[in-house]
C-alpha cells in the first residue's frame, strides 16, 4: 500500500507540474520601465519545441524546469523537477538511466552535488532526444568546456542564448552551442 500510494503522489506531482509549466514564458523584466521595446523583444518568439514521444515530451518541460533551477541556484525546485523527471522518465523507452540519474539529482545534498548529476543527465536525456526526435521546432545543445573541472558538459536549451546550468551568475554565459537538434 505504501508503495502505490507513494507511486500515486509522485505522478500527481508530475501531472500538476507539466500543468503549471504550460503558462507562458515570464518576463525577466515585468515591472522595470525600460523605454520602449528593441526589434528583437517584439518579434515573434520562436516555435516552442514538440517531441515526438508525448512520455519524454511531458519530461523535457520538467527538465526546463530543472535546468532553470540550476542556473538560478535553486537546489530546492532542483530536487522537485528532478523528482518528476524519475516519475516521468519512467514511462519513456530507454529512459531507465534517466531516471536513475534524476533520483540522484532528487537525493543529493547540495547544489554543487546536483550540477554534477545534472551532467549525466544530459548525456541520457541528449540520446533519448536524438532517438526520439522532435515534432516540431528546434533545441540547442550547448557545451561549457569549463563544468565539471575542465572536462566540459552539456545541456540542451530552447534558445540559442547560453544561460549556463553549472555555474549559474558566477559565469552565466560561459559556453556556445554545439548543435541543433530538429
Amino acid at each position: 500500500m505504501n508503495k502505490t500510494l507513494k507511486t500515486t503522489l509522485t505522478l500527481s506531482l508530475v501531472v500538476l507540474l507539466a500543468a503549471c509549466s504550460n503558462t507562458a514564458p515570464k518576463d525577466s523584466h515585468a515591472g522595470h520601465n525600460h523605454g520602449p521595446a528593441s526589434p528583437k523583444e517584439t518579434s515573434t518568439p520562436a516555435v516552442a519545441a514538440s517531441l515526438k514521444d508525448s512520455n519524454l515530451n511531458a519530461v523535457y518541460k520538467q527538465y526546463q524546469l530543472l535546468t532553470t533551477a540550476l542556473t538560478e541556484g535553486d537546489a530546492a525546485t532542483a530536487k522537485v523537477s528532478a523528482m518528476a523527471i524519475e516519475a516521468g522518465a519512467q514511462g519513456v523507452k530507454g529512459g531507465t538511466a534517466l531516471a536513475t540519474t534524476a533520483a540522484q539529482i532528487t537525493a543529493a545534498k547540495n547544489l554543487d552535488t546536483q550540477r554534477t548529476l545534472y551532467a549525466t543527465l544530459n548525456n541520457h536525456f541528449i540520446a533519448l532526444l536524438k532517438d526520439t526526435g522532435l515534432e516540431s521546432g528546434e533545441l540547442y545543445v550547448a557545451h561549457c568546456p569549463m563544468a565539471l573541472n575542465d572536462k566540459g558538459a552539456s545541456w540542451v536549451s530552447q534558445v540559442k542564448e547560453i544561460r549556463n546550468p553549472y555555474f549559474g551568475e558566477s559565469m552565466l554565459t560561459c559556453g556556445s552551442v554545439t548543435e541543433t537538434l530538429n
